[in-house]
């Protein structure tokens, strides 16, 4: 298991979001972010102030979603308002996270309905947007090997992994077993594909996907290696492969590489 406790996922939290507004304001507003060039450090942190608006909005409401004419509220236009706004919005969820048990019900975009969901989601989230500030101001820092390696995990399980109760993933025995080397975590991944309709949209889904499984019991097909931050980055399109190695069966890892070499949100 690579789950963290609840404090810590908060605390991880208050110090990444605080880290990622330092950095940036510091820097140029129109400064291009590495990892989402279509951003400038001005976008980067009002798209991130307004991901902890809206998680903390959730929380206070508890249970309840968000309304179904809900639209983006509108950001401060001047850059020191954005990162005032910043600041104001990251209390908030802070505050509304500490003063609520994780356990208790809440509206999520997951299967999981809790608020320990918004927890674990929201320190990643800030995690990720902290390196994207600082690969955008030049001033990288370690990331966390503990923190990052739960996130190797939600990112597979969860935000590549983690497809809607609407559709089905059928596995194909095949399996890609990513060893974290500087933590000794090992999370298996299964090969499959997922089928069905949006109720929504209408759309058909018919593709290539993953699945985290448990300890099939057997060898895997191919073995991905690397350091909980590289591994980490490198699922979030913000970090390359140069410090990680694969082993056993490439159709296997390449066949794995293309369901994950796509952006996430």
């Amino acid at each position: 298991m690579t789950r963290l406790a609840f404090d810590d996922y908060l605390r991880h939290l208050r110090a990444d979001s605080t880290r990622l507004r330092t950095v940036l304001a510091g820097c140029d507003p129109e400064a291009r972010v590495p990892g989402c060039p279509d951003w400038t450090a001005a976008n980067l942190l009002g798209h991130h102030g307004g991901v902890l608006q809206f998680w903390a909005d959730i929380v206070e409401q508890r249970p309840a979603g968000p309304d179904d004419d809900w639209t983006e509220p509108e950001k401060p236009a001047s850059y020191d308002d954005l990162l005032a706004y910043h600041e104001e919005q990251e209390a908030r969820l802070v505050a509304a996270l500490a003063a609520a048990d994780p356990a208790e019900e809440a509206w999520t975009w997951s299967s999981e309905q809790t608020v320990g969901f918004t927890f674990r989601r929201q320190a990643h989230e800030a995690l990720i947007h902290r390196l994207d500030a600082e690969q955008t101001a030049g001033e990288v820092t370690p990331l966390d090997p503990v923190l990052a390696t739960d996130g190797v995990e939600e990112a597979l399980a969860v935000m590549f992994g983690g497809g809607p109760t609407w559709g089905t993933f059928t596995g194909y025995g095949r399996h890609v077993r990513v060893d974290v080397a500087d933590t000794g975590a090992s999370i298996w991944v299964e090969l499959g594909r997922f089928t069905g309709t949006d109720p929504e949209s209408g759309k058909v889904y018919d593709e290539d996907d993953i699945a985290a499984v448990a300890d099939p019991g057997s060898e895997p097909d191919a073995v991905l290696v690397g350091p909980a931050a590289d591994l980490d980055a490198w699922l979030w399109r913000r970090g390359g492969d140069d410090r990680l190695e694969v082993s056993g069966d490439r159709t296997t890892y390449d066949a794995f590489r293309r369901v994950v070499n796509q952006a996430i949100e």
